[in-house]
């Protein structure tokens, strides 16, 4: 959106009084960061009394999905622009610009046109996001992505390449790959080009030093694409691989499309084509039908496989979600329970993995001051965990070898390496 508005002349500020255009980007994944939207609008409002020239837009998910109903719950908002309207940012603010009033737009294009337009990262940054793709089309009964980003859509190889060669001209050391689900990937495009090509050729960009992705459908990871965690050198030892629940049941109702055996296999294979890789995971609690035993299952999954991190949620309704209505539904106080339990079990697991990381060597790409407040540097295993250090603002962007003395529940403190026998590059 920065990008698409520069030529406009609008530039960003971290200051939102000294705005004069302020664009809210909205998820629905979830209940709770629906909820937030209008709590962050009406912080805006205020700012909008004290300069009605100030124009206020929202976009995202949240804005595909509930159009013009943004405007009755908050009269002050001036755009609302849908996940395939984007690209006509610029042409709707300068019609608010001259005109005033409000504007609506949230249908779907033939194709994301958008998409091909290159993030802009942030000053100074050493890591940043490149989407490949946009949309999907799992349809799990419980996602609203499907029906709010629409059909899968890949971008070209080329276009790709060429965007992450500019960001590593500009610096940028450590690329992540973004799309609802990037194990699918080139599925649209005619040239047949899949996922592990992609990597394999970003991998051959000089001066990317490393390549993430997220997120992953086990149902879509191919045997090609393990076997890249083991022969590309850049690709960093991290999977995020969402599975949901541990109940063949349950994963049946959400229509996953894979068992927990598939599963199972699957981590298995990634644990033989990479020793030591980190996997993280998904999981929501209380889906519609879940029992008790369903969600001892996941637990006994979760014992088995010992995530090095997990992402946990209460289920909660998405308006036009197959899940809408479904029988069996699991009270509220029965699925706040289950999440206590499934979170201190992993917190468990989580600060085990932390600390058998005591006393080893990790390179760590230094990112930049860390928010401890100590003064420290911060930055990220390769296993994509923080590490926090004494240093200086001069080792930005640079990979340094860092022994870890302590370990916590969300990161890991270290010491850098004298220089003199240490991989500083």
């Amino acid at each position: 959106m920065a990008a698409l508005l520069a030529p406009s002349g609008y530039g960003t500020t971290d200051d939102p009084g000294r705005a004069d255009l302020i664009l809210v980007n909205t998820c629905s994944i979830r209940e709770k960061a629906a909820q937030k939207i209008y709590s962050q609008l009406g912080r805006f409002r205020a700012l909008k009394q004290r300069n009605p020239h100030l124009l206020i837009g929202v976009g995202g998910c949240l804005a595909q999905q509930w159009g013009d109903r943004f405007f009755r719950r908050a009269p002050y908002v001036d755009l609302v622009f849908g996940t395939h309207q984007i690209h006509r940012l610029p042409e709707m603010v300068g019609e608010l610009e001259r005109e005033r009033g409000r504007i609506a737009e949230t249908g779907f294009c033939d194709r994301v046109r958008s998409l091909s337009i290159p993030a802009q990262p942030a000053a100074g940054a050493v890591i940043t996001f490149v989407t490949i793709m946009q949309g999907c089309n799992n349809f799990c009964a419980y996602c609203v992505v499907p029906h709010l980003r629409g059909r899968e859509e890949s971008r070209p190889l080329p276009e790709i390449l060429r965007e992450v060669e500019t960001l590593a001209g500009n610096g940028i050391r450590e690329v992540t790959l973004l799309g609802q689900n990037v194990n699918s990937y080139g599925q649209t495009l005619p040239e047949g080009t899949d996922f592990a090509e992609l990597i394999g050729a970003i991998g051959k960009v000089p001066g990317i030093e490393r390549i993430r992705f997220t997120t992953s459908h086990p149902k879509d990871l191919s045997p090609r694409l393990m076997t890249c965690f083991g022969e590309i050198a850049s690709l960093c030892e991290h999977i995020h691989l969402p599975v949901q629940s541990g109940s063949d049941r349950v994963l049946d109702r959400m229509n996953r499309g894979y068992v927990v055996a598939a599963y199972r296999e699957k981590v298995a294979a990634l644990r033989r084509a990479c020793p030591g890789i980190s996997i993280t995971s998904d999981v929501i609690v209380g889906f519609p039908g879940e029992e008790d035993g369903d969600f001892e299952q996941t637990l006994e999954l979760m014992r088995e496989i010992r995530f090095d991190n997990l992402f946990s949620f209460q289920y909660s309704e998405r308006e036009g979600t197959t899940a809408v209505g479904m029988d069996r539904p699991v009270r509220e106080g029965v699925k706040r329970e289950r999440l206590r339990t499934l979170q201190a079990l992993q917190e468990e697991h989580t600060l085990e993995k932390n600390r058998a990381c005591v006393g080893r060597r990790e390179e760590v790409l230094v990112e930049g001051p860390s928010r401890n407040g100590y003064g420290d540097m911060m930055g990220r295993t390769r296993t994509n965990r923080i590490v926090n250090f004494r240093g200086t603002t001069g080792l930005v962007g640079k990979t340094v070898s860092v022994r870890i003395v302590e370990a916590f529940l969300h990161s890991l403190r270290g010491e850098m390496e004298e220089r003199g026998g240490a991989d500083v590059h």
